[in-house]
C-alpha cells in the first residue's frame, strides 16, 4: 500500500480536523486538468514551470521545472461501516452539517457542500467515476473496473519539495502497456473522500526524480494516449505544442492522489 493511502488509515473517528478548510480544494480542477475539453485560462505563477510533457521526455537525463510538493488535506478514512452510516448527498446537507456540528453558511459548510456537488456533477463523455468514502469502497470500485488483481501507486516526495528543476534518474519503469485504470483525487471533506474515475486509454510510468537541491521523489507519470477530444486552444496542448489526437500527453500524478492499475 502506498504511503498516500497508509497514512489515511486511522482509528475510527467522526471528528473533522479543525483546520480542514485551510487546504486547497482542487479535485475537480485536477479532474479537468487531464481532460481539457472545456475553455481554460491556466496561468502559472512561474511561466518556466512545466505541467505537461511528451512521453518521449520520460527518460534518464531529462530536466524540467516542476512543483511536486503539494499541500493536501489531512483527513483520514473512516471504517466503511461508519462511513456508510453517514449521509453523503446534497439532499441530506442539513443532516450532514448537524452530524459534524457545522453551522449553515459557515466556511466549513460551504466546503462540505462543494465537495458533495463535485461528486454529483455531470459525468463526462467516456468517464466512469465514483466518490469513495472509505478505503474499502475505493478498492471495490477499482476491482469492479480492472479485475480483482490490482495495485495502487502514487507519487511520493521528500518533505520540503519545492518548485525547482527535477532530473529523471536511471530506473524508469513502465507500469502498464496502456488501457483503462483508475485515478483517485483526494477531496476536502470532514473525513477522507476520493473522487475516482477512468477516462480513456492511459499509460503509466514509475519515474525516479532528483531535484536541484538534492530532494528525491518517486513520481508516477500519467500519459493520456487519446487526446482527440481535448481543446487545442487550452493549456496542455499549447504547452507541448501538439494537435489533438496526435501523440500521448503526460503529466505527473499530484502528491497524495492514487492510481489503481492491473497488477
Amino acid at each position: 500500500m502506498p504511503k498516500a493511502l497508509s497514512e489515511l488509515v486511522q482509528p475510527d473517528s467522526v471528528e473533522p480536523p479543525k483546520n480542514f478548510v485551510g487546504y486547497n480544494h482542487h479535485a475537480v480542477e485536477d479532474r479537468t486538468l487531464v481532460i481539457y475539453t472545456k475553455n481554460d485560462d491556466t496561468n502559472l505563477k512561474d511561466p518556466t514551470q512545466r505541467i505537461f510533457f511528451l512521453e518521449k521526455e520520460i527518460k534518464s537525463g531529462t530536466t524540467m521545472k516542476y512543483s511536486l510538493g503539494r499541500k493536501i488535506a489531512g483527513e483520514t478514512f473512516l471504517p466503511r461501516k461508519t462511513a456508510e452510516s453517514i449521509p453523503f448527498s446534497s439532499a441530506k446537507l442539513p443532516e450532514i452539517l448537524d452530524k459534524f456540528s457545522m453551522k449553515p453558511g459557515s466556511v466549513e459548510a460551504a466546503v462540505i457542500q462543494e465537495t458533495i456537488q463535485d461528486c454529483e456533477s455531470e459525468v463526462l463523455r467516456g468517464e466512469d467515476r465514483y466518490c469513495a468514502t472509505s478505503l474499502e469502497s475505493m478498492v471495490d470500485f477499482a476491482m469492479s473496473k480492472l479485475g480483482r488483481n490490482v495495485q495502487a501507486i502514487s507519487t511520493e516526495v521528500e518533505k520540503g519539495a519545492t518548485l525547482q528543476n527535477y532530473t529523471v534518474k536511471p530506473g524508469v519503469k513502465k507500469v502498464n502497456e496502456g488501457g483503462n485504470f483508475i485515478l483517485c483525487h483526494k477531496l476536502t471533506y470532514a473525513y477522507a473522500v476520493f473522487f475516482c474515475h477512468t477516462f480513456g486509454q492511459t499509460r503509466a510510468y514509475a519515474v525516479p526524480l532528483q531535484g536541484a537541491d538534492g530532494t528525491t521523489a518517486n513520481a508516477v507519470a500519467i500519459c493520456h494516449l487519446d487526446t482527440s477530444a481535448w481543446n487545442p486552444k487550452n493549456h496542455p496542448l499549447q504547452e507541448v505544442k501538439v494537435k489533438p489526437g496526435t501523440v500521448p500527453v503526460c503529466h505527473y500524478l499530484p502528491q497524495g492522489h492514487i492510481a489503481w492499475v492491473p497488477n
